[in-house]
């Protein structure tokens, strides 16, 4: 079982390119917006009540990506605070490791941060394998 319990298939787009040839650093990022969202839509928190904004993005850079490699982002959550949660993604490229993105993203209502609701508390537990750290 994988401890990755959200895998994203995608597909490198030619816009995605820096003049090297290969994916611009800062699409990294939108590729673990793409895991995230899909991670939030499993979680059922689409229709909660409240909105997730990112607070915090790093990105470890291993190896480049190129148009026409299939890649997957896997993401998974390995903390959850009181009104935020962190999440790591990693992105493959042709079954090879090409990026590891941390995030944190919190929890809005009224436009303010708030208290993760419990039934997304219960939801990242159902979706995870291995321990996560606060809930």
């Amino acid at each position: 079982m994988s401890e990755f319990p959200i895998h994203t298939p995608v597909e490198v787009r030619f816009r995605d390119l820096d003049p090297l040839g290969h994916v611009n650093n800062a699409v990294y990022l939108t590729y673990a917006e793409l895991g995230r969202m899909h991670y939030i839509r499993a979680m059922g928190a689409d229709e909660a009540g409240g909105n997730f904004i990112l607070a915090r993005a790093e990105v470890d850079f291993l190896r480049p990506v190129h148009l026409g490699e299939s890649l997957e982002v896997r993401t998974r959550v390995p903390r959850v605070g009181n009104s935020s949660f962190h999440t790591l993604s990693e992105i493959w490229a042709e079954g090879h490791l090409a990026a590891r993105v941390s995030a944190v993203v919190v929890w809005l209502e009224e436009g303010r941060p708030a208290r993760i609701p419990e039934h997304i508390r219960a939801a990242v537990r159902r979706l995870e394998t291995l321990p996560v750290e606060g809930v």
